[in-house]
């Protein structure tokens, strides 16, 4: 799977507009993960601030990197590879998904188009498809689409 440069371009705008609220935006994130999967929770840390800002700094990282997938490459292998020490499973990557593009429609508002949307989707797939790889040996494919 490929990104298009429209696609990335909507994720890096529409992101723009999520950095000035990234705390609350993190706390929308963790509020709604929990009351997807509330049994995700014992994999965080009691207090949820700190990851919170973790997550917002990785999510800068990938989406700056859009454009330059072969350097964002090994920090995602690498950001797999430590959420399998911390207990995450391929298939927690769904929620956490889902979570994600929930949290994006609740603080964009009017600014979360379909389009922007599928593009976020698509950004998604891309890098939980990279941080699952070094586990599922039919995913390197999406590392090769990303080198």
């Amino acid at each position: 799977m490929s990104l298009t440069p429209h696609q990335i371009g909507l994720v890096q705008s529409s992101f723009s507009k999520v950095e000035p609220i990234a705390e609350l935006a993190a706390i929308l994130f963790y509020r709604k993960l929990f009351e997807l999967q509330p049994d995700l929770r014992s994999l965080f840390p009691r207090s949820i601030e700190q990851q919170g800002r973790k997550l917002m700094s990785v999510l800068m990282v990938a989406v700056g990197s859009l454009t330059n997938l072969p350097a964002l490459l090994p920090v995602l292998q690498s950001l797999g590879a430590r959420h399998v020490t911390y207990g995450v499973q391929p298939a927690h990557y769904e929620p956490l998904g889902d979570a994600l593009l929930q949290t994006l429609q609740t603080v964009l508002g009017d600014n979360y188009t379909r389009e922007v949307h599928d593009a976020w989707a698509a950004v998604y797939t891309l890098i939980t498809g990279i941080m699952c790889a070094h586990d599922r040996p039919e995913q390197h494919n999406l590392q090769r689409a990303a080198g």
